[in-house]
């Protein structure tokens, strides 16, 4: 009865915040373009999927991706599994925090695989660039980039070091990569990093930060708990555009094998 309860409250608040958007296509449609639309019972199944969908998604949220997150957290932190075998343990010693660098890695590159928002970008791009793109590479990419920025959050949380200093050399990463990436992926790489921040990576990067940073002795979860989610954002961008670079490397050398072998000489 809780879990029917909170569904049902969930699904209210959904239809809240979803209003807005439903008065403002429907005003649009009817006052500005003036034109019926297409497909109306599809697009009204549709959106009661749609709405369904969020709350299902979000009262799952709440009863198993946040305390779930809170609780690996927790464990791989506990001083009695980082001990293990040894006398003693240094809480505040970065090496002792292996399997939360190997936990945020796996996790964050699993949860990007699954994430509806970059599904459909890659699945758009693939479209639109004819095949050029393959939406399973690209997926993969962004997955392996959020899967090493939230590893490396960890360090940061765990470490204590300040989070603009990561930020802005990865920018500058970024910078320098756009001069020399592809045209083609430059936008898509930005847009990539975007679309990790959604429905399935923030939630649990969330629980993870914040669980981090309450177990880690000298950690405040206000001040350090936060910042793993820009980590996700960042990275995505970092590996996309690598991946364009590498791809425009490997098809001129495909194009000009000859040309290549002389450079290199």
């Amino acid at each position: 009865m809780h879990v029917l309860y909170d569904f049902f409250i969930t699904l209210l608040l959904t239809c809240r915040d979803l209003l807005p958007i439903a008065i403002l296509f429907v005003f649009f449609q009817v006052f500005v373009i003036k034109v019926p639309v297409a497909n109306l019972r599809r697009i009204a199944t549709g959106s009661l999927y749609v709405l369904l969908g969020l709350a299902l998604f979000l009262t799952g949220l709440q009863d198993a991706l946040f305390p779930l997150g809170k609780i690996m957290a927790k464990q791989l932190t506990d001083p009695a599994f980082l001990q293990g075998a040894a006398p003693t343990v240094d809480l505040t010693d970065w090496k002792n925090y292996g399997w939360v660098y190997v936990f945020a890695a796996a996790i964050g590159f699993a949860t990007t695989v699954a994430e509806p928002s970059l599904i459909a970008v890659a699945q758009k791009a693939e479209k639109v660039s004819g095949g050029n793109i393959n939406q399973r590479n690209l997926r993969i990419t962004v997955a392996i980039g959020v899967s090493f920025g939230i590893s490396l959050g960890t360090f940061r949380i765990i470490t204590g070091t300040p989070l603009y200093l990561y930020i802005l050399a990865g920018y500058l990463v970024v910078i320098a990569q756009t001069f020399f990436a592809p045209k083609s992926i430059i936008p898509l790489a930005y847009d990539s990093g975007g679309v990790t921040t959604s429905t399935v990576t923030v939630p649990i990067v969330a629980a993870l930060g914040l669980g981090l940073s309450a177990s880690v002795p000298g950690r405040n979860p206000a001040i350090d708990g936060f910042g793993l989610i820009a980590f996700a954002s960042l990275f995505p961008i970092i590996s996309v555009l690598a991946y364009g670079q590498f791809v425009q490397r490997l098809s001129r050398q495909q194009s000009h094998p000859e040309q290549e072998k002389k450079d290199a000489v």
